[in-house]
């Protein structure tokens, strides 16, 4: 179930959407996770087992077709936007294709205690999402698409780690450069409403990869344990 984060960046909106949504992902994204800038990911014994879990389960919740740009494309008419969304429908493809590799490359997900629970709560992440970018309201499913991809390139260092720790070499990271991404934003928040819409959409998406990442931490914490 989506949540919605009320914190600094919502406060931000008067001085520009683009500096709320910037304000957004580097506060609540996938950059401020401990979790995720701690040994745990990259120098523990563990790291391998955590790696492979993050890989699973973000391609559970982005690895399939199709993902959240894609249905957000369909939300708005904007040429403007529409040329953006190309680009990154073009770039999340190889994204896709580039976790699903590493997913075969990392074998199977470590033995942890509580799995199906575990696997049903990603499922209704994604779900969650699938819902936020058939949303209805105007600028809703452009913010989620625009977060999407700023918190991808924290997100992409994850999985990263993982293919450098196989031997594979990482791809390039084909998607518009943040400015561009901002950009779209500032250029479609005509309205408040609009722009009340798009950050909503942003904070949504932003939620759902921190619900991620709380995940993964308590089951690397159970895998201690068990």
């Amino acid at each position: 179930m989506a949540v919605m984060y009320q914190g600094q960046a919502q406060q931000r909106i008067v001085a520009g959407i683009d500096t709320a949504i910037w304000a957004l992902v580097g506060q609540e994204g996938t950059i401020s996770r401990s979790y995720v800038r701690g040994p745990g990911m990259s120098e523990s014994r563990t790291a391998g087992r955590n790696l492979a879990d993050a890989v699973h389960y973000l391609c559970v919740l982005h690895g399939r077709h199709p993902g959240v740009v894609d249905i957000a494309a369909n939300m708005t008419a904007d040429p403007v936007i529409g040329a953006w969304m190309a680009k990154v429908i073009e770039a999340f493809a190889e994204e896709r294709r580039y976790m699903n590799k590493l997913a075969v490359e990392v074998g199977p997900q470590p033995s942890t205690p509580g799995q199906a629970e575990s696997v049903s709560t990603v499922n209704s992440q994604r779900h969650a999402l699938e819902i936020l970018s058939r949303s209805d309201r105007d600028g809703c499913a452009l913010g989620a698409a625009i977060a999407l991809v700023l918190d991808w390139v924290a997100v992409r260092n994850v999985l990263d780690r993982a293919a450098t720790r196989l031997g594979m070499t990482p791809i390039p990271l084909g998607l518009p450069l943040e400015g561009d991404t901002l950009a779209m934003a500032a250029h479609y928040a005509t309205t408040p409403g609009i722009e009340r819409a798009i950050l909503f959409g942003a904070q949504q998406l932003v939620a759902q990869h921190r619900g991620l990442w709380n995940l993964l931490e308590a089951r690397h914490l159970a895998r201690a344990d068990y």
